[in-house]
């Protein structure tokens, strides 16, 4: 299975009914928040992820500004966000998915075979 899926994939995946999961993670160092872009539009039954947040356990000067989350937080995120075993989850950002990236990877270590990141984001 491939990273990408373009829109045209994910398009015929979501009208085959297969259950999808969007995960938009636009997301700057220094900002804005990617939660005012998230709100001023985004791809239809998305949720907002939030880097800093959902995607990273509290700063640290020993383990630095991102660290990895704590299993059980991550847990409760992907509760949040409507996500069930064998769903597709699809994350992107605005950025070249350098944000998304960090959700397919975290999902992948936490075991979410199907995350993908959307070609194009």
């Amino acid at each position: 299975m491939s990273v990408l899926v373009n829109a045209t994939e994910l398009a015929a995946m979501i009208d085959a009914g297969q259950p999808v999961r969007l995960l938009d993670v636009r997301w700057r160092l220094g900002g804005p928040p990617g939660v005012d872009a998230y709100l001023a539009g985004h791809l239809p039954g998305a949720v907002f992820v939030d880097l800093d947040v959902d995607l990273a356990a509290r700063p640290d000067p020993a383990a630095g500004r991102h660290p990895l989350p704590d299993p059980a937080d991550l847990q409760a995120a992907l509760r949040r966000w409507g996500i069930n075993d064998g769903d597709l989850v699809v994350a992107y950002d605005d950025d070249g998915n350098r944000a998304a990236a960090r959700a397919w990877w975290l999902l992948r270590w936490a075991g979410v075979d199907g995350a993908r990141l959307l070609d194009g984001g």
